[in-house]
């Protein structure tokens, strides 16, 4: 028995901060809404083309601390294309980022970094010609 392939991630916030979330990897990230189960909580599933990537629940009960200190999540990260297009995206819509631009196993590589409405690090990767 092995690990086969990751399956999704999951965010649990109170309505108000979900939607929030769900516009940001919607309209800023670039993944749609698609098909979920049907259940009493509720919520979103998220797509990267035919995959549920990220999975968003209503929470109900207010935490007791702030997300920060329920968990140990740093970032989540993202294949993807178009670098310049995504960073005019950003500006347009007034999102924050931090640009890194390096080389790695031979490959140029630019990296945009920034925050989810919940505080998770997302990290946008782009491969440059050499």
């Amino acid at each position: 028995m092995a690990v086969q392939s990751f399956n999704h991630f999951n965010i649990r916030a109170p309505r108000p901060l979900l939607e929030a979330v769900r516009y940001f990897y919607v309209e800023v990230i670039g993944l749609e809404v698609g098909a979920r189960p049907a259940t009493s909580t509720y919520g979103y599933w998220l797509y990267l083309g035919d995959l549920p990537v990220l999975h968003l629940m209503e929470w109900t009960e207010p935490p007791t601390q702030p997300p920060s200190e329920r968990t140990y999540l740093d970032h989540v990260a993202f294949s993807c294309s178009g670098v310049e297009r995504f960073i005019n995206k950003l500006d347009a819509l007034g999102v924050d980022f931090k640009r890194r631009d390096f080389s790695f196993q031979g490959a140029e590589v630019t990296q945009l970094n920034l925050t989810d409405p919940v505080g998770t690090g997302v990290e946008l990767n782009f491969s440059r010609a050499a």
